[in-house]
């Protein structure tokens, strides 16, 4: 392939500018606040399902209460009744008598043991609470975290978007200098390697760091100007410079 000496050298041109978006590019994919915004965004995710997990306990344990103590209503009412009845003298018969007392007992036995269920529901009720709470809390504080981040990632990609949109610019004006067999071929070499043409400098080949053959050197001298050559060991374009040591 043939190309002018002068769109050779557009190359290096181009080649910097795409290290230049493949940098950025790097830089979008590994910001610091793109790990920072995954973590909190799975914290809080847990903490959604804590919260869920500790609202429906509590509603549980309030459900529970509330049938407790509907329970020591009805032994309660219960023993007042038969107490009235009891000191209304309306019970004469001994047996009777010893029945409705007998009942009295039991039933006030029974509000005791339902008062202290009550109580046991209240106390797990009142911790239920206040996990939620606290669980609250910290979804709250991660929240924050999370958009704090969230409007660094952001800032961060709208700097980085504005200087690729730049860089681009400046990529489609050397891209337009150069022929297009020759950009093919550079676009080519650029999939597979990340760069597709590097500059001869002192003898080096600058894309893959290597040292060219004495035979090498001398073989390149010796081709035409505007002939395309090739690294031998990386197979980038060598783009020739009054630095390349020829």
């Amino acid at each position: 392939m043939k190309a002018a000496p002068e769109a050779q050298k557009r190359l290096l041109d181009l080649a910097e500018l795409d290290t230049g978006l493949d940098r950025l590019g790097h830089r979008r994919r590994t910001l610091p606040d793109l790990a920072e915004v995954d973590e909190q965004s799975r914290r809080l995710a847990q903490l959604a399902t804590q919260v869920i997990a500790a609202e429906t306990e509590a509603t549980d344990l309030a459900r529970d209460q509330a049938k407790a103590e509907s329970d020591v209503d009805a032994v309660r009412t219960r023993v007042d009744r038969d107490t009235k009845r009891l000191d209304s003298g309306q019970v004469s018969s001994p047996k009777d008598l010893a029945s409705l007392q007998s009942e009295i007992v039991s039933l006030r036995r029974r509000q005791s043991d339902l008062e202290e269920v009550v109580l046991e529901i209240m106390e797990r009720r009142e911790a239920a609470d206040a996990r939620v709470g606290t669980l609250k809390s910290e979804r709250d504080k991660v929240t924050a975290t999370l958009r704090g981040a969230e409007d660094r990632r952001d800032t961060a990609f709208a700097e980085i978007d504005k200087e690729r949109g730049e860089l681009q610019g400046r990529r489609s004006s050397v891209s337009a200098e150069i022929p297009a067999d020759l950009l093919g071929l550079y676009e080519k070499l650029r999939e597979q390697s990340g760069v597709g043409a590097a500059m001869l400098h002192g003898g080096r080949c600058l894309g893959c760091r290597t040292s060219l053959s004495i035979a090498e050197l001398n073989r390149i001298r010796a081709v035409a100007a505007d002939e395309v050559v090739r690294c031998e060991e990386c197979r980038r374009i060598l783009v020739r410079t009054a630095e390349s040591g020829l």
